[in-house]
């Protein structure tokens, strides 16, 4: 059975306007919430960028039901995967085993910042790989010392742990990347609705029937007319058309706003549903159904109007994608 989820959108809303939302999603119906995990958002216009792990802690105990998960993490530049570990423990406990840790490659607008660089994308993948081996190891609650190529860890061990662990979703994008991450992860995470992607994660994971398949796709209703979602979408999500190939190198959002500065309203329109059409709204997620994702996140656009969608939308929406599974 598909699980629909809510996702906590930290470039577009401050953080207790998050945690706000993160209730009214659970109690609308949703099954899961994601977390993006941000230093900076894609564009001006978005104006927010909270702390993502503080935000899910206090999700997790101001809601009882829905599952969490970050989407996704970069455990590599930005935070060193020994202090991922400790934290996807310790957020495990407090939510009672509902937590996922989503992680990826990660992109050069959040990862720049501390003044490290951004390594080449081989390079990025090799990080991934050792990071995640990090954090397995910190959660089989033993003394670790490491020393890879990257990473060096001295003497660790996570002193508040969860029962078995905390699972691992992994963001991938092709054959590669797949038979590399899919033996290391539980959950496969990808953002477009690519049926290969979820066949080749299902024949190299060791998670078997378990393993998850978790999507997210960008919606924007606005109950006043096609054309003011569209508008609300070109201002907030015209990023979205790069790719994230292009997305993972630019470092700034002035960056982002001068790759999409000739992106049109029209352009944004035929990749993201708009308007107060809830069946249309519903029916651009049917390709991830088809493609067999177990798990489909939602992202309305804008931080305007997102109490009213959780209030009027977010109920009827969820009836119509429960209908088409």
């Amino acid at each position: 059975m598909t699980r629909f989820g809510y996702t906590l959108m930290t470039e577009q809303s401050g953080p207790k306007d998050l945690v706000r939302y993160a209730v009214a999603a659970e109690d609308a119906g949703f099954d899961f919430e994601v977390s993006s995990d941000h230093y900076s958002p894609w564009l001006t216009e978005q104006g927010h960028a909270p702390y993502a792990w503080t935000v899910l802690g206090a999700v997790a105990q101001a809601t009882s039901r829905v599952e969490l998960a970050t989407y996704v993490t970069c455990p590599t530049v930005r935070y060193h995967p020994a202090v991922i570990a400790q934290k996807a423990a310790t957020l495990q406990l407090l939510s009672d085993g509902r937590f996922i840790l989503g992680l990826g490659s990660g992109e050069n607008l959040n990862e720049h910042v501390v003044g490290e660089g951004w390594p080449a994308v081989a390079a990025r993948q090799d990080m991934l790989e050792e990071a995640v081996t990090i954090i397995r190891a910190l959660h089989e609650g033993d003394l670790v010392t490491w020393e890879g190529d990257y990473f060096r860890v001295d003497s660790a061990r996570i002193w508040d742990l969860p029962d078995g662990g905390v699972p691992i979703g992994l963001a991938v994008s092709g054959e590669k990347s797949i038979e590399r991450f899919a033996p290391l992860g539980d959950h496969l995470i990808a953002v477009e609705p690519d049926g290969d992607l979820v066949k080749g994660w299902a024949e190299h994971s060791g998670s078997g029937a378990a393993s998850r398949s978790i999507g997210q796709i960008p919606i924007c209703w606005d109950p006043s007319s096609k054309e003011a979602a569209i508008e609300k979408a070109h201002s907030q999500f015209r990023w979205f058309g790069g790719g994230w190939s292009v997305n993972a190198d630019l470092p700034t959002p002035a960056g982002f706003a001068a790759a999409s500065q000739f992106v049109r309203p029209e352009d944004v329109a035929e990749s993201i549903a708009c308007g107060p059409d809830l069946d249309e709204i519903a029916e651009s997620v049917r390709p991830y159904l088809e493609a067999g994702f177990t798990d489909i996140a939602l992202v309305q656009v804008g931080d305007e109007g997102q109490d009213r969608f959780l209030a009027e939308a977010a109920e009827p929406l969820l009836e119509k994608l429960r209908a088409l599974r």
